[in-house]
């Protein structure tokens, strides 16, 4: 317990006052949780960071997290979705160079994980690059909702929600969590005008929609870990697991900002 609140007080130190400056300090730390993201899957498929298919990965990732405007500054107004293809053609290609050592499911895989990942953290830079409410918007909903559920089913939790996945979630937590932040959010944003763009009635709307995103983030990533037999997705956040295990629901709930219009 100890080195988990440690590691949470020095996340924070590091983590708030680049969430609140923005810009480009925010971005380099935002590129980077990306690429430790996409190490966590490489290591969970035991895949060696310095080969073809890691480097592939890493730089794939990279195009997707950065933002439009970083394409759009350079020379020949470069399409990052080109360049996804090419980097999906070239993991392609490699199963066939690999002599089996990488094959299509690999190739596969890791194509789904760099669009996981990769929109994930895109959507989270452009969030805090719209505005500082719009992402704590996201991050609130996320982290009330965790601490919600935590609670309402340690105290009354009896269905399991996914046992086969997440043994230790039950629906009443699940349930009373998206209660939780469905009674504080909106009330906390109306209250205090942080988006004052949305009524009261549509930020009740969002909290529901992203509440829900959230967890069912939190079980993709359950379901992942589950798949390839690790407690935690890496050892990055002594006493938190990895960058994965941490961010699961935002990779969700960000990407889910954009598809409702909120980071237009």
């Amino acid at each position: 317990m100890k080195t988990r609140v440690i590691t949470a007080i020095v996340a924070l130190i590091i983590f708030v006052p680049l969430l609140i400056i923005g810009d480009i300090p925010l971005l380099v730390l935002t590129v980077v949780m990306a690429v430790v993201g996409i190490s966590e899957i490489l290591r969970m498929k035991h895949r060696f960071f310095i080969s073809a298919e890691a480097l592939l990965s890493f730089l794939g990732v990279i195009v997707i997290t950065l933002p439009k405007d970083v394409w759009n500054s350079m020379p020949f107004q470069i399409n990052s979705n080109v360049i996804f293809y090419i980097i999906v053609f070239l993991l392609l290609l490699h199963t066939v160079l690999s002599r089996n050592h990488f094959n299509f499911d690999d190739a596969g895989t890791l194509a789904l994980a760099i669009v996981y990942v990769g929109t994930g953290f895109h959507y989270f830079f452009q969030a805090d690059n719209k505005n500082l409410a719009t992402v704590m918007f996201g991050m609130l909903i996320v982290w009330i909702t965790d601490s919600g559920a935590y609670m309402v089913g340690r105290a009354i939790g009896k269905t399991k929600l996914a046992p086969k996945i997440s043994p230790n979630k039950t629906w009443e937590g699940s349930v009373g969590g998206s209660v939780v932040a469905v009674i504080l959010v909106p009330a906390l944003f109306t209250i205090f005008h942080w988006l004052p763009a949305y009524s009261f009635i549509e930020l009740l709307v969002f909290t529901v929609i992203l509440s829900i995103a959230g967890q069912l983030g939190d079980l993709i990533e359950s379901g992942l870990k589950r798949h390839y037999g690790v407690k935690d997705s890496g050892n990055i956040l002594p006493g938190h697991g990895g960058i994965l295990d941490r961010f699961d629901s935002m990779l969700i709930v960000m990407p889910m900002m954009a598809v409702l219009g909120i980071l237009n």
